[in-house]
């Protein structure tokens, strides 16, 4: 049952009481069917999501009227709804919430509060907490009443459906990894590419280095510079000898947690990698995005030189 299942049973629960709820209604409480419905308020953060594609309307219900419509952008009779955010796939947390600061004027310290309580955001708890990775992009239509937790409660929200459309859960099984390591894999997927196409191709990629661990790392610049909090394309000498549990050039394994905020066509890549030996993938013309892949070192070196040829 998705978070929005939960607050219309909830809210069809409470609408047959004759006397208000009392306050620990809203607080976490012994047993499943309480602590759900605990969870789906604390999500919800009284926001009123509708859903159309990857495009979310958000609405404070404190505001005593009916929730807008979505907006198509199509016709020259609508109505405009005050705030419309995109959110681009790929995005670090930090500027996500740069961003939504920016476009609402709301305090971008307000922001970053709200993004270290993940119970309240409504986040699975395989995310252990952390809002990197699950503040799903998208468009979404926000009231000037909707506060910073409604916000990125929203997100999740929209992460939760993602999640369902893809089956990560089940997919994640089914791969042996866990949903974490599933959407950490689909943020370097997201990172490292830049042609959805190549995406299931990056993350089988991705798989055969770690199927190889010991004897291989997964030696990605976009891991070692998130850890850093830098952004580029390459990491320096001095960035490769750093200490951060990011460095996939010194550790094994898969770093932490997601580097960014993939869109769901990462997601589906990370689970459904295409078939392949491949073990390396080079940028081999930048300004077209084209990425070209090597299942041996000696191919690997002529991409690399074939790069170099076109970044001169």
């Amino acid at each position: 049952m998705n978070i929005e299942d939960l607050l219309r049973e909830t809210l069809s629960d409470m609408a047959h009481e004759e006397q208000p709820p009392p306050p620990g209604r809203f607080l976490p409480v012994n047993g499943s069917r309480s602590r759900r419905r605990s969870l789906a308020l604390a999500a919800a953060a009284a926001v009123t999501v509708l859903a159309v594609g990857s495009t979310l309307t958000v609405q404070s219900l404190s505001s005593g009227t009916a929730a807008p419509e979505v907006l198509t952008g199509q016709g020259s009779g609508e109505t405009r709804a005050e705030n419309r955010i995109t959110v681009n796939e790929g995005l670090r947390l930090s500027n996500v919430l740069t961003d939504l600061s920016a476009a609402t004027g709301k305090p971008l310290e307000e922001f970053q509060r709200a993004a270290k309580d993940g119970r309240a955001l409504g986040l699975p708890s395989y995310a252990k907490g952390a809002l990197e990775g699950f503040a799903f992009p998208g468009t979404y239509d926000v009231s000037p009443t909707s506060s910073p937790e409604e916000i990125l409660a929203a997100m999740v929200t929209r992460f939760g459906r993602a999640a369902e459309d893809t089956d990560l859960v089940e997919g994640a099984r089914r791969l042996g990894r866990t949903p974490l390591e599933i959407m950490t894999i689909a943020s370097i997927v997201q990172a490292e590419s830049h042609d959805k196409r190549d995406m299931p191709k990056i993350a089988r990629v991705v798989y055969n280095r770690l199927n190889r661990t010991p004897e291989m790392r997964l030696q990605l610049d976009s891991t070692v510079l998130y850890g850093l909090n830098k952004f580029g394309i390459r990491a320096s000498n001095e960035d490769l000898r750093s200490r951060s549990p990011y460095n996939t050039y010194v550790r094994l394994g898969l770093p932490p947690g997601p580097i960014c905020n993939p869109g769901a066509d990462a997601i589906e890549a990370a689970l459904n990698p295409a078939a392949g030996r491949w073990l390396w993938f080079v940028l081999t013309d930048p300004k077209k995005g084209v990425t070209k892949f090597a299942d041996s070192e000696s191919e690997y070196l002529k991409l690399v030189e074939e790069h170099h040829s076109r970044t001169r």
